[in-house]
């Protein structure tokens, strides 16, 4: 089975073509770049270099978030209407999951983190029970602090994403058993997310393109701002 995932969740925004277990291609940016610009170039780049046609596609996997509102319409939209007009099963995958099975393997917990901003992440508890990753806890929006209160006394805890930059060293000093990954995996690949969409597929499991949604954990921007200004929320 062939499938095109793509991922829009952050700033990054990358796209694979995996068939089995061959990636056969993916592209990655993550530069300053405009999803809804660069995202349809880069699926007829990566179909081109490959010698592939949209119709040789057997489904489609999308990031469903938590992340970028903008980013996650863009390239949920996109799958979606590529599903359409090809009749081929589509599905889509937490980008949480996917940064987590980029450390497949990895022994301890795995805590894909992504910023959320106002010191708040997106983030989710993960391990590895042989070659199956599990979820051991809930989607969560939370502060650094409760997180930080929740796995300090872990001893092994495996740190990936775009926050760990950002807090890193508020981590590692009150996290003794904290690891960070390489900067080259602190983003969802399209091709992590392609794998786990495809395992999905291949047992039969699909979305319907009319009730699929995205994964936001919180309001807007633009919600917050308006719920502010109506009093229904206070400015924190």
């Amino acid at each position: 089975m062939r499938v095109l995932s793509i991922d829009t969740a952050t700033e990054a925004a990358s796209c694979a073509v995996i068939e089995d277990n061959k990636l056969l291609g993916e592209i990655t940016f993550n530069f300053e770049k405009q999803h809804s610009v660069i995202l349809m170039p880069m699926i007829d780049n990566l179909l081109g270099s490959i010698h592939l046609d949209i119709s040789d596609i057997d489904g489609f996997v999308s990031s469903k978030g938590p992340g970028s509102f903008t980013g996650l319409r863009i390239g949920m939209s996109t799958i979606k209407g590529l599903s359409f007009g090809t009749q081929k099963p589509f599905i889509s995958v937490s980008t949480l999951d996917a940064l987590a099975y980029n450390l497949a393997y990895s022994s301890g917990i795995i805590c894909p983190i992504l910023d959320a901003l106002r010191n708040n992440i997106y983030t989710a508890f993960y391990t590895f029970e042989g070659e199956d990753l599990k979820r051991i806890s809930d989607y969560m929006v939370i502060s650094i602090d409760k997180l930080i209160n929740k796995l300090k006394d872990e001893k092994a805890v495996h740190f990936i994403g775009d926050g760990t930059g950002k807090f890193k060293d508020i981590l590692k000093s009150n996290i003794s058993g904290s690891y960070f990954a390489p900067c080259h995996l602190n983003f969802a690949r399209a091709s992590s997310l392609g794998q786990l969409g495809l395992g999905l597929l291949k047992q039969g499991i699909a979305e319907d393109l009319n009730q699929s949604t995205p994964i936001y954990l919180r309001k807007s921007q633009a919600e917050r701002e308006y719920d502010m200004k109506m009093g229904l929320i206070s400015n924190e």
